[in-house]
């Protein structure tokens, strides 16, 4: 009997390392995350490293330690704003943005990211794609009101009293969202890119 570890994509399995699994479930042919070397170049790239509870290279670490709950539970996935760099400067060329993806997904499907002190993030993300799919931008007045009602409703009193309205009098700001041309174009796309990443994972 073959009894070794195949990395296939799909839920979470027993029979594999934490590792393995961040591995396969990363969308990528290979993500490369094997192959860290420690040398810290993405978390000193990284615009967001000092709010992050690890650096990427620590969690890389962690996850290779078998530290599930500690990692799924990290804020570090949610404060990754996708920019890129570190992938850019990583010298072993590890898809280090792809993985914090990986995690992010993998932190709401186990119930994880409520744990972290960025737990307000997924349902900030999934707003944030709602207008998106819908219109095929982001919609920032709804998006900020949306967020500040559900989370700090004293807060969105004062940025509508306050920033708000001074963006709104300087034509910065539409109080209703615009739909793009060929949004049926965009939802195909999105709808392919669900269907890729499975179970509407796409969304985070």
């Amino acid at each position: 009997m073959d009894t070794s570890v195949k990395y296939v994509r799909g839920p979470t399995t027993h029979d594999r390392t934490f590792l393995e699994e961040v591995i396969a479930q990363t969308p990528v042919d290979d993500p490369r995350l094997a192959y860290c070397v420690q040398c810290g170049t993405c978390g000193g790239s990284c615009p967001s490293g000092a709010d992050m509870d690890y650096s990427p290279r620590e969690l890389f670490a962690m996850i290779d330690a078998n530290m599930r709950e500690e990692v799924l539970s990290s804020n570090t996935p949610w404060y990754c704003v996708s920019c890129y760099y570190c992938m850019v400067r990583c010298p072993q060329d590890v898809h280090i943005t792809d993985v914090m993806y990986t995690l992010k997904r993998m932190a709401v499907r186990e119930g994880f990211s409520h744990e972290s002190n960025a737990k307000d993030a997924p349902d900030f993300s999934e707003t944030f794609i709602d207008f998106v799919e819908n219109y095929g931008r982001s919609f920032e007045l709804g998006l900020a009101t949306l967020y500040h009602l559900r989370h700090h409703p004293l807060n969105a009193v004062r940025m509508a009293t306050g920033m708000g309205f001074d963006l709104f009098r300087k034509g910065r700001m539409n109080l209703l969202p615009t739909r793009i041309e060929n949004i049926d174009q965009l939802k195909a796309i999105l709808a392919e890119a669900k269907a890729i990443g499975g179970n509407g994972d796409a969304n985070l």
